[in-house]
């Protein structure tokens, strides 16, 4: 037991220690840069050849407003961070090791908590959101009739091929609909927004370094806050593989931490 606490702890520090490398360079290419009140996030790992596609089609303003891109690169070997650095007024925090888009996810909450941002919108690297959407994803944050808004491909179109996947979204949705009393249909969905004061309550009770999605949702439903949803169109990657694993393996986890969330917060 002793050993066991002693790597939680080492694990711990190292993990910090990293993340304040991470933005102590932020803060050293951008001195006294303060992001908008809305700020688009992107988590990224060895996305070098995707990265570039989901900038260039970033919206020139969010519903009449502006709003910063953030991009979070969780280690990695490729040329992602300096492809996001090419882009004007990106800003980006890149881990010097792969710590987990869960902590990258955590990251990104924590910096919109701290700087004063109001909404925070999230989606992939990889080119299956389309960032043409943002502004329907978040208006329903800006006319304040939720805090929690998820893109659903349930309600909207997937043109992806993986049926074994497109299954486990409504299996899910399913399971977590009944331990939540909701009714949402694409509960693992990476495309949202998110209102930073619902983020600032909850942030501090997130664990999961993978798969962080679901513990997100199920911690904020169970404090009140409320969640609705907008269709929205995913596409196939474009290019390269998905870092999820396995399908079975995907599954399995993600299972593990949405019934390891829902008991912690029931």
């Amino acid at each position: 037991m002793v050993n066991d606490d002693l790597e939680l702890r080492r694990s711990q520090n190292l993990r910090q220690y990293a993340m304040k490398q991470a933005l102590a360079r932020l803060d050293s290419e951008h001195p006294g840069a303060k992001p908008e009140a809305i700020v688009v996030s992107v988590c990224a790992y060895e996305e070098e050849g995707n990265i570039a596609g989901v900038l260039e089609k970033m919206p020139t303003s969010i519903n009449g407003e502006p709003y910063t891109v953030l991009v979070v690169v969780d280690g990695g070997e490729d040329r992602t961070a300096e492809i996001a650095r090419s882009f004007p007024g990106v800003l980006v925090i890149e881990f010097p090791v792969n710590l987990g888009h869960g902590v990258a996810l955590q990251v990104t909450y924590r910096y919109c908590v701290n700087m004063g941002v109001k909404y925070v919108v999230t989606l992939d690297a990889d080119g299956q959101n389309d960032p043409a959407e943002i502004p329907q994803i978040l208006a329903p944050l800006l006319n304040d009739s939720t805090d929690f808004v998820l893109g659903s491909r349930v309600l909207g179109v997937d043109h992806t091929s993986d049926s074994i996947r497109k299954t486990g979204v409504r299996f899910f949705a399913f399971i977590m609909n009944r331990m939540t009393k909701s009714n949402l249909t694409d509960t693992s969905t990476g495309y949202r927004a998110l209102r930073v004061t619902m983020l600032a309550d909850v942030v501090d009770r997130l664990r999961q370094q993978q798969y962080q999605t679901s513990e997100l949702l199920i911690t904020c439903l169970k404090r009140g806050w409320r969640v609705s949803e907008v269709p929205t169109v995913w596409h196939e990657r474009n290019s390269g593989e998905t870092k999820k694993g396995k399908t079975w393996m995907y599954g399995f986890r993600y299972a593990r931490v949405v019934f390891g969330t829902w008991w912690r917060e029931r």
